[in-house]
């Protein structure tokens, strides 16, 4: 087997025994609000601090509290990753994965734009960020958002982020 297929197949297996290991844990604790700080203190199985960041980042897109394109009010789906637990005539057992679209009727988005900020100018970012509550500080620094403009869920959270960030806006 080549060395790039070497590396892809590790790399898949890694992932693999990773979201086998702790994936789901991770995905319930950052349903239950917790930052990806929190997370990684949370783990009896040790991650890495950017793996599970790159784990919360992807279920946030795969249930639809992050977008990266803006939602087209018609056809707003979430997808939804399960996994199953199957086992074959001679008892060998597996996990396969269930994807399922779910429409995402009554949500509203907040446009962020926290990655051009944070990597064009980090002290300035981190100023910005002064007076947050220190969960909410973590939870925009902890994620790896992307040098483009983010649609985030208008839940209670991001609310008070962006109401917080415009005040302070208007402030200065």
């Amino acid at each position: 087997m080549p060395e790039q297929e070497t590396a892809t197949f590790q790399k898949a297996l890694s992932d693999f025994m990773h979201d086998f290991a702790s994936g789901g844990a991770i995905r319930h604790l950052a349903d239950a609000g917790l930052t990806v700080t929190e997370i990684t203190e949370q783990l009896s199985f040790p991650t890495p601090k950017k793996r599970v960041a790159e784990a919360v980042w992807k279920h946030y897109l795969e249930t639809g509290k992050v977008r990266l394109q803006p939602p087209d009010k018609g056809t707003n789906t979430i997808r939804k990753v399960t996994y199953v637990k199957e086992q074959n005539a001679y008892g060998r057992v597996s996990m396969r994965q269930v994807v399922e679209e779910i429409p995402a009727e009554h949500r509203e988005y907040i446009a962020c734009d926290f990655g051009k900020k944070l990597y064009r100018d980090r002290e300035n970012f981190l100023k910005e960020l002064e007076g947050l509550p220190e969960k909410e500080k973590l939870y925009i620094l902890d994620l790896p958002w992307p040098l483009q403009t983010v649609y985030h869920e208008a839940d209670e959270r991001m609310v008070h982020i962006m109401k917080y960030m415009e005040e302070r806006h208007d402030l200065q």
